[in-house]
């Protein structure tokens, strides 16, 4: 039944709609032996920006007893390392896999150079635009909080490719189906819900913060309601924009409320971090849940969830 889980999504075809989120692959060279990337449906590169960035001081990752923090810094080679290095890495070792290369910028024109810079690379299928981060250009204020400046982001990041793109959007967006609305209207082809949750775990004994940042990103078990009615409410409104649902899957159950929410496909984050065999585990058993219950295709499932009447 593992022919039940493959699926079409933004004109890519995919083993299966189980996926590895930005950080959690590097640049697929990093857990090449580790886990058989083959059996993913795809991962989504770390960051890629127009410079080398060196991120933040550590420590950069921490656990607590609700998940994880992380203030990595978006660490990465920048637009000459991934296209030197990096994609010719996976052009000649990832074969199945879809591959996502997520993009990040400090400014709106950043974020369409990283893409010219990199369409012509073999390697991937698709961007996944990060518009979590700040806009330096307008005092910090996200790019995806900001209507104006989304728009124009992605409308010159849709003129320098036609690559599938995917927005990677934050849970703290007040209206989440707007945002995705004004993304979608400028170009995008579908939407990443969601980026970790801002958040601050104290170190008691050291009276300061536990990163070394400071603040920093909280992914785990309880983003995944987060994300789940998140990815109801986009698809509801907008019941033809692919969505990538990510926050908190461990599980094939996890990855399940995803796709009944209506997600296209989900991608795993803290989870991997914590043990990287987990998207092969939900693999397996997802397969094993569509035969059981003689399900001929997962993909036909999505967004079947059963409202309470009013």
């Amino acid at each position: 039944m593992i022919d039940a889980l493959r699926t079409t999504v933004a004109g890519l075809d995919f083993a299966n709609p189980v996926l590895l989120a930005s950080g959690t692959a590097g640049y697929g060279r990093e857990l090449h032996g580790v886990i058989d990337l083959e059996r993913l449906g795809g991962f989504v590169t770390k960051a890629v920006s127009p410079e080398v960035r060196h991120g933040n001081r550590a420590p950069r990752v921490w656990d607590f007893d609700g998940g994880m923090i992380n203030a990595v810094g978006l660490a990465n080679p920048g637009l000459a390392g991934a296209r030197d290095e990096a994609l010719p890495w996976i052009a000649a070792h990832v074969k199945q896999p879809r591959v996502f290369v997520n993009v990040v910028g400090r400014t709106i024109e950043d974020f369409a150079e990283v893409v010219a810079g990199l369409d012509a690379s073999p390697g991937f299928h698709a961007y996944e635009l990060n518009v979590s981060c700040p806009n330096t250009k307008k005092g910090g204020l996200e790019f995806g909080a900001d209507p104006d400046a989304l728009r124009a982001l992605v409308t010159r990041s849709r003129a320098a490719t036609t690559k599938p793109l995917f927005v990677k959007l934050s849970p703290t967006l007040p209206d989440v189906v707007g945002t995705a609305r004004v993304a979608v209207d400028a170009g995008a082809t579908g939407v990443t819900l969601f980026n970790t949750l801002p958040g601050l775990v104290v170190d008691t004994e050291a009276r300061r913060p536990a990163l070394g940042f400071g603040s920093g990103g909280v992914s785990g078990p309880a983003l995944l309601p987060v994300a789940a009615l998140a990815t109801r409410r986009v698809t509801q409104a907008l019941p033809d924009v692919p969505v990538i649902g990510t926050g908190g899957v461990s599980t094939a159950d996890h990855a399940l409320q995803l796709v009944l929410a209506g997600a296209s496909l989900v991608a795993l984050a803290t989870a991997t971090m914590a043990d990287p065999h987990t998207a092969e585990r939900i693999i397996a058993d997802l397969a094993r849940w569509c035969a059981s219950r003689q399900v001929a295709r997962l993909a036909d499932l999505r967004g079947t969830i059963e409202w309470p009447a009013s």
